[in-house]
């Protein structure tokens, strides 16, 4: 059977009567890949140099050009329909991807390594550590920021970074390190005073430090149905480990990690307030470009840490095994 003549085919039809689905604008892609993963048309504008108006026209163009509503439109927001996060996530790979193929070709230096980790990560646990991965590889210097901001990767800036989360970053290599665990740690000289403090409702004379949903949460985990706390917050502070440095103080109870604070515990400096421990169902985990997987610098950084990590998850098997988890869902510090 012949093809229609040219004049009778509907528009978009090839002479074998299959549609011709051409790519959409790139401009529009990225767009909306933009907008996408930093759920805001706003910071998309900021990011590519231009305005909300263009990030929303260029949406909205890609919308029709593939006849799918990407975004749900509210006054004050924007959110991703359904088929908007299947190609968002699609989107974002290949983006990602294309992102480290630059990197990966311009970035050939062997003795320089750049890290950005989060505060309480960087400051109590890798820094400490950082003198025996010198001493096994002088010829690699490093790098390293500590910044609460998830950093892009694939901008160049840094090689690898130790987040929080559950491992899922497109286009990323994550590595699991440790779980996120969590529970009531103070001086010794305030054990006693803090004998009460797996009752929500019990008076409690030593002021309380951390982060209040993590309280809840580690309260949520042994059966708490409320978000009853005891007594009142001491001073508030931006990181965790500056929590636990006032807890070695003594002016309070702090909520922390047994894993990431081991030093202190194992001094004498800190005990445990309570033996009970939750856990957030996050990990901290080495995350790279998967460009960069076979980069030297990378595997030899990635072979040192994960030897590191594995002495402490040893030495703390036993918090390991009784962690229950409290349902929080935040970003560590």
């Amino acid at each position: 059977m012949s093809p229609p003549p040219l004049k009778n085919r509907r528009r978009g039809q090839t002479a074998l009567g299959v549609e011709d689905y051409r790519l959409p604008s790139l401009t529009a892609i990225r767009a909306f890949e933009a907008a996408a993963r930093l759920g805001s048309f706003a910071k998309a504008a900021t990011e590519l140099d231009t305005t909300s108006a263009s990030v929303s026209y260029h949406v909205r163009r890609l919308e029709q050009q593939i006849g799918v509503q990407l975004f749900s439109r509210h006054a004050q927001k924007v959110e991703l329909t359904v088929p908007g996060q299947l190609v968002a996530t699609e989107a974002t790979q290949a983006f990602a991807a294309l992102r480290a193929s630059f990197i990966k070709a311009f970035d050939t230096d062997e003795s320089h390594l750049s890290l950005t980790t989060l505060p309480t990560f960087g400051t109590t646990w890798l820094t400490p550590r950082l003198g025996k991965f010198r001493a096994r590889h002088p010829q690699i210097t490093i790098e390293l920021d500590v910044s609460v901001s998830a950093h892009d990767l694939t901008e160049g800036r840094f090689d690898a970074a130790i987040r929080n989360g559950h491992g899922r970053w497109p286009g990323m290599r994550a590595v699991p390190l440790f779980p996120s665990i969590f529970m009531p740690l103070c001086a010794p000289a305030l054990k006693d005073a803090a004998q009460n403090i797996a009752n929500p409702h019990a008076r409690l004379d030593v002021p309380l430090l951390g982060r209040p949903d993590w309280w809840a949460a580690w309260y949520r985990a042994q059966g708490c149905r409320d978000d009853t706390l005891p007594g009142e917050f001491g001073t508030s502070l931006p990181t965790e480990y500056l929590d636990i440095a006032a807890a070695v103080a003594g002016h309070g109870i702090a909520i922390g990690s047994p894993i990431l604070f081991r030093a202190e515990i194992d001094a004498g400096r800190l005990v445990p307030a309570h033996d009970f421990v939750a856990t957030d169902g996050r990990a901290f985990w080495m995350v790279f470009p998967s460009a960069k997987e076979r980069r030297p610098k990378i595997a030899r950084f990635r072979e040192w840490l994960c030897g590191e990590v594995e002495d402490d998850l040893r030495a703390a098997r036993d918090y390991l095994r009784r962690a229950k988890p409290g349902g929080l869902h935040q970003e560590a510090t």
